[in-house]
Parts: structure tokens; C-alpha cells; sequence
């Protein structure tokens, strides 16, 4: 038996780097779970370590992709596992979901419950559980907050969580002017990212603002924020860093999903996810762009086009 896996070699653009490799199936360790994927969605997260960006803390070679459905098909003999053959669930923290077969460790594996389907549980763990656990951290109730990227998956989830909670205000910052219906549709109001007037009116009068972008929105944005108020930021989608300015009045928190992996023990792990499922079943979620694995090249070109509506999938 054969397995195919996208991996990355050596550090670069991931339409340059990666390559579609297959192999022969290795026997299945002592103690971990083999699990036959079905598909796995392609987030920022899943390509930006590619580049180099995280260079200090992994390199390759490596084979991408960071979450995934897949399909238990056989369990090692002694392995302390509470699944069975057949069950579907989320084979995370393992050695990368992009390939047929993911050998994963079942402390970290969560089961997929019966009513949630296959289009909401492959993208159930990176952008859900960055939402949920940031506003657990900064609680949006009675505040007014303020997302960036306003039109991506995480953002969209935590505009629908903070309404949810309880927030006083919510305001989505986009870029594509596309976005602004799908933003007004999760009950947010939508500003242009290059209206910044508007944009250092909403800051002056914010509690909290979700930032994914940095850079140069980033800087404007801490630079009118008012004292107590925070900005938390989660990501850097324009490649830009910035610098609290010297007038500021805000304080920047960092949040990376990965420092809180560091800590958490299996039994929190898995109680994370029995609170998020509820959430995620009435959440709204972008449709899904599917691409088979052969294909890898045309999801990647689709996910790097400007305003797309739909979320690039890779199918096994």
C-alpha cells in the first residue's frame, strides 16, 4: 500500500516548494491511531510556515497542513485509545494532514459527533478554537470591539462569538469591497480599510480589537485606541510588523494558539473541543471550495485571490 503527502523540502513560496510525493506505507507505530484522511482545509496558518516566517521554531523538511477529517482505519495493538475503526475524527497535532494516512497520537484526536457533518468538522480545530479561546481571554461583553480581516474565517467567528457574548458593539474592518455584505450578513458593522478617518473615529471609541492584519492599520489603529483599551493581536497578514506609538494609550497582547498547546493536557484539550462542536454547529461558515489533492496547485492560487467567498478544501 502507497501514500501520497504534499511536502516542502526546503523553504519558499508553496507553489514553488511543494511537491506531491508517494511512497510505500510504513507499518503503524506502537501506540498511535492510523487514520485514512478525507480532507483538510487550507488556512494562513497551513502556508505561512512554508515561507520561512517561523524558521526558528520548524523547518523542513515537513509535510504541510495542520488540521483535517479523516477516518480511523486501523489502531496499534496496546494503543490507550478510546476510538474505534471507522469513527471519524480529527487526527491533530500528529505529522502533518495533508496526505492520505496520518499517523496521530489518540490523546490529541478528537471525535467528530454524529450530527456534525463532514463540511463544518475539517475546519472544526484552527480558526474555532483561536475564536473561542481569545474571547475567553478578552471577553466581548458590554465592550465594543473591533475585527480586521474582517472578511476571513476566524474573524468571521469571533463577530458571530462576541454578538453572541453579549458585545456592546461590533465593527469588521475589510479590504475587498466585496466583503462588506458577508460582514453586515454575521451582524457586524463593515468599514472600508481605506476610510481612515472612520477608522480612527470607530478606535477612539474601542475597547478591543481583534487584529489579524498589523502593519500600518495596526498603527493607526493603536494610535487612537483610548487608555484601558486593548489590541490583541493574532496575526500579520500584511507581512508588515508594527510598533506601539509613542501617543498610545492601548496595550498590545499577543495571542498564538500554539503557546497554549504548550501547557494544556490532554483531558483540557479534549473538554475544549466538547464546548466548541454546540457553537460550531449553529455558527455560519463560508462554502467550501473543493480541490482534489492532485489539484493542490489551483487550491493554493484560489486561496491567494483577492476576496474569495468560498473556503479552499484539498480532498483525499
Amino acid at each position: 500500500m502507497t501514500s501520497s503527502a504534499l511536502w516542502y523540502r526546503h523553504f519558499g513560496d508553496p507553489i514553488d516548494v511543494l511537491k506531491l510525493e508517494t511512497s510505500p506505507l510504513a507499518a503503524l507505530s506502537a501506540g498511535l491511531v492510523r487514520v485514512q484522511m478525507l480532507a483538510a482545509p487550507l488556512n494562513p496558518s497551513d502556508l505561512i510556515p512554508i515561507t520561512g516566517a517561523y524558521r526558528h521554531r520548524i523547518g523542513p523538511p515537513q509535510i504541510a497542513g495542520y488540521e483535517g477529517l479523516g477516518v480511523i482505519t486501523e489502531i496499534s495493538p496496546g494503543a490507550a485509545c478510546a476510538f474505534k475503526v471507522g469513527q471519524r475524527v480529527l487526527p491533530l497535532r500528529a505529522n502533518g494532514t495533508w496526505q492520505n494516512y496520518v499517523d496521530a497520537d489518540p490523546a490529541w484526536m478528537v471525535a467528530v459527533p454524529d450530527d456534525i457533518s463532514d463540511e463544518i468538522a475539517l475546519r472544526g480545530y484552527i480558526n474555532p478554537l483561536a475564536a473561542w479561546l481569545m474571547l475567553d481571554i478578552w471577553p466581548a461583553k458590554d465592550k465594543h470591539i473591533v475585527v480586521t480581516a474582517a472578511g476571513s474565517s476566524c474573524a468571521g467567528l469571533l463577530i458571530q462569538w462576541a454578538i453572541a457574548n453579549g458585545a456592546a458593539s461590533v465593527h469588521g474592518i475589510y479590504r475587498t469591497p466585496s466583503r462588506k455584505a458577508e460582514i453586515q450578513a454575521l451582524g457586524a458593522t463593515a468599514i472600508d480599510m481605506s476610510n481612515q478617518p472612520a477608522i480612527e473615529t470607530l478606535a477612539a471609541q474601542t475597547d478591543i480589537v481583534f487584529d489579524a492584519v498589523g502593519g500600518d492599520l495596526a498603527r493607526v489603529l493603536l494610535g487612537h485606541m483610548p487608555q484601558g483599551s486593548s489590541l490583541v493581536s493574532y496575526g500579520l497578514l500584511s507581512g508588515q510588523l508594527f510598533a506601539l506609538p509613542d501617543n498610545a494609550q492601548a496595550k498590545i497582547h499577543r495571542f498564538h494558539l500554539r503557546d497554549r498547546l504548550e501547557t494544556v493536557s490532554p483531558t483540557k484539550w479534549q473538554g475544549w473541543f466538547d464546548q466548541l462542536w454546540p457553537l460550531l454547529r449553529d455558527a455560519f461558515l463560508p462554502p467550501l471550495a473543493i480541490y482534489d489533492v492532485a489539484d493542490w496547485a489551483a487550491a493554493i492560487e484560489y486561496f491567494n485571490q483577492p476576496g474569495r467567498t468560498g473556503k479552499p478544501v484539498l480532498q483525499f
